[in-house]
């Protein structure tokens, strides 16, 4: 099995080849794909995107970076929707369980109005390269094998990389090698283990 390291140094190459930003994989299926990696590498791998997206999007090549941190969008939504305070509010007095429903409720995320999806899908343009993370942040709220199913409709041009604190296995999601998150079979693996 490779470092996390030594896979990380694999990101790069993989990403500038010709194949992956044609966002077709084998068969013409669409082209997402998934970095797993221990949880206990998430800090190695924050660094690692931050450098990924400086030397691509500082590049003269027509082709950006586009990170969506998972936890990051629902906060914002919260906080955009005036129900911060409210939240917080909730949770204290009536615990986490009735703030976790309410807050998928307002993300409408087994909708066609699913929120997390419209704000990625909003900001994506051609020759981007979207990056997902904040998976093991935004979790229970959001499942990853959710957010892949209602991304797969509307993003079709463009190469997706899921960044998971877990196992994938080519089928099966595993957060923090524990939680299983569901199958996922569109998927590939961008760095195998």
């Amino acid at each position: 099995m490779a470092s996390i390291e030594k896979r990380l140094e694999q990101i790069l190459p993989k990403i500038k080849e010709e194949s992956f930003m044609e966002s077709k994989g084998l068969g013409n299926e669409i082209g997402f794909y998934i970095f797993d990696y221990d949880p206990e590498h998430e800090m190695i791998v924050r660094d690692h995107i931050s450098f990924l997206k400086d030397k691509i999007n500082n590049n003269t090549r027509p082709i950006e970076i586009m990170e969506f941190d998972l936890y990051e969008i629902i906060i914002n939504v919260i906080i955009e929707k005036g129900y911060f305070d409210k939240t917080v509010d909730m949770e204290k007095q009536q615990g986490s369980n009735k703030v976790l429903k309410a807050i998928k409720k307002m993300l409408r995320l087994t909708s066609d109005k699913n929120v997390i999806v419209n704000k990625i899908s909003n900001k994506v343009e051609q020759n981007d390269i979207i990056f997902l993370t904040g998976v093991g942040k935004a979790w229970p709220i959001v499942r990853s094998h959710v957010v892949l199913n209602n991304l797969h409709p509307v993003i079709e041009d463009n190469p997706l990389v899921l960044f998971f604190p877990g196992k994938y296995d080519g089928s099966e999601l595993k957060l923090f090698n524990e939680i299983e998150d569901d199958h996922y079979y569109r998927a590939f693996s961008l760095v195998p283990r």
